[in-house]
């Protein structure tokens, strides 16, 4: 911490964590608090989240709040009242975020959260509303629309630069389509021309006619970083970090980053949130843009994130400094004290390594290099190995399953 005034060390008597999800990132968030002496837990509607194999804090399996939004209302009071006291309540997934702020009222005498910005952070949970919010507040955003007829997703590519991108409204819009589906695992849909476009979201409508359709921010991959902060009760930024993509999928979350400090981009993304009197906890991705050179948002995600575990490893522990503004600690500005190291996902990284080097935007030497120390992993603690096991064995099916199969299809015919 920055402070030597601020507890590092959670004392006898305060309140458990309750994490919203039970993904890996929702297990660095339990982890880095329960090193701090805090009793935690986490509840997923998804029973087969890596959570629920951890060593960290027990999992429980709740009703999906968006099919189910009354049984999960009374799942969670039951948890509060199975947990004791008054827990801490911190989404690490977008649709508990979403659950939280439809629920916010009646959550509020059994949890501590941040009750007085429910409105500002419902605002920011769906991409229609967050560039609503950009816009009013002055973050700036590439070309955008939001449709939801094929007629107004052809008025906009009339006036579009093309490549654009077609976005779900709420990133979890997408995440329940089946396996053999076009968009299986998409966070985008890309399209290079305004026929593509249509094209594309006849494929999309399927789905959800309700879309984000955007002009692409250009530039390398190097040139988009992640703002991540803290905004307390009272509205001030008492945490934040930044941090750079060096390797990543066409569209989506960074497998490779590094500590970064880009203090126009840093300044936008902290006036845009004291200008909309944010509270809790945030992650701004923007990029700056080859052909202006102006910083733009690509997308805010108002909870604890994937890329948030990256910002203890360079003295920055999100987690526990929204902890204890929750419990009413007051905590001093916390900034980063170390900037060399890289923090790599290690399953979305070998998702992409392949494609990475037949296409030649990544050497071997390049790729040795980025694994060179001091490293540290958003997917493999080895300390919660039931956890790191499935996390080795994802990665060695991902490197070596495509060659495997093809070797035995190959034999296979002959």
């Amino acid at each position: 911490m920055a402070s030597n005034q601020d507890p590092s060390k959670a004392e006898p008597g305060w309140p458990a964590a309750v994490v919203g999800g039970a993904y890996y990132t929702a297990i660095n968030l339990m982890r880095n608090l329960a090193r701090r002496g805090v009793k935690t837990y986490c509840f997923d509607h998804g029973q087969n989240r890596q959570a629920f194999s951890s060593v960290y804090g027990k999992a429980f399996l709740c009703p999906d709040p968006d099919t189910q939004p009354d049984a999960w209302l009374e799942f969670m009071l039951d948890l509060a009242q199975k947990v004791g006291g008054k827990p801490v309540l911190i989404p690490s997934a977008d649709a508990y975020v979403t659950a939280l702020v439809a629920h916010a009222e009646k959550l509020s005498d059994a949890y501590l959260f941040c009750r007085e910005g429910v409105s500002v952070l419902g605002k920011m949970a769906t991409k229609r509303q967050q560039y609503d919010m950009a816009v009013e507040f002055g973050m700036p955003i590439p070309r955008t629309k939001f449709a939801r007829t094929m007629e107004e997703v052809v008025e906009f590519g009339k006036q579009a630069m093309f490549p654009c991108v077609i976005k779900p409204v709420r990133s979890y819009d997408w995440s329940k389509i089946p396996r053999d589906h076009p968009l299986a695992r998409s966070k985008v849909a890309l399209a290079a021309s305004a026929q593509e476009l249509e094209d594309k979201y006849k494929i999309v409508a399927g789905v959800n006619p309700e879309v984000v359709v955007q002009e692409l921010i250009e530039g390398p991959v190097t040139s988009r970083c992640g703002y991540l902060s803290c905004y307390s009760l009272d509205g001030r930024r008492i945490a934040r970090a930044m941090f750079q993509a060096l390797r990543s999928k066409d569209f989506g979350n960074s497998s490779v980053v590094q500590p970064f400090e880009d203090p126009e981009a840093d300044s936008i993304c902290d006036r845009f949130l004291r200008n909309m009197g944010y509270k809790g906890l945030c992650e701004i991705e923007v990029k700056r843009d080859s052909r202006d050179g102006k910083v733009r948002m690509i997308e805010a995600n108002p909870r604890y994130t994937g890329l948030s575990n990256a910002a203890p490893y360079s003295g920055v522990d999100l987690g526990w400094v929204h902890y204890l503004d929750l419990i009413g600690q007051r905590v001093e500005m916390v900034t980063p004290n170390e900037r060399k190291f890289r923090h790599i996902t290690l399953t979305w990284d070998a998702m992409i390594l392949g494609n990475h080097l037949r296409s030649g935007r990544l050497t071997w030497g390049e790729l040795l290099r980025s694994y060179w120390p001091p490293v540290v992993f958003f997917d493999l603690d080895l300390r919660d190995w039931r956890v790191a096991a499935k996390t080795i064995f994802t990665v060695v099916y991902l490197i070596f399953g495509r060659p495997i199969r093809k070797l035995f299809s190959r034999n296979y015919r002959y």
